[in-house]
């Protein structure tokens, strides 16, 4: 079995729980969160009716080439968490579990844990490093994204 890389990113919102997770939960809002490089697009007609079992696909471009991306969504607990999972796309393995935290100060913390294998072709595991990076530098501009978008009230 191909090792398995985890990535963890945390974000605290001066908003409550449930609307940090309504943001989440409408799938519109991932082209609004991804850098406009990878020109990410959802194909599934939208509104999407977010649940466990729903079906997601998306195109992008991750260095240049074009993909697929098919997720499911495996676990769905509004407003606490949910995790998708790739079933199709350029990863051997892709889990993205969400959480959202609520403080008793009324903010929220957003965790993202991303669990991943590379594919063996054609790199393999020598291609970590690059992959790792450019994942966190898409991790970062969500998180300045998402901050920009609820801190300035236009959800």
């Amino acid at each position: 079995m191909k090792q398995e890389h985890v990535l963890n990113y945390s974000l605290t919102i001066s908003l409550p729980r449930v609307r940090v997770f309504e943001f989440f939960a409408d799938a519109a809002n991932l082209e609004r969160i991804t850098p406009p490089e990878l020109q990410f697009s959802i194909l599934t007609p939208l509104p999407i009716v977010m649940c466990q079992g729903a079906l997601i696909d998306y195109r992008l471009k991750l260095f240049g080439i074009p993909f697929s991306w098919k997720t499911r969504i495996t676990e769905w607990s509004p407003p606490v968490y949910f995790e998708d999972e790739q079933l199709e796309g350029p990863y051997q393995q892709w889990i993205h579990r969400h959480t959202f935290t609520e403080c008793e100060d009324g903010r929220t913390i957003i965790d993202d844990e991303v669990r991943f294998r590379l594919p063996s072709i054609p790199l393999g595991e020598a291609a970590f490093p690059i992959v790792r990076k450019q994942l966190e530098r898409i991790f970062d501009y969500r998180q300045k994204t998402v901050k920009a978008i609820l801190s300035s009230g236009t959800i």
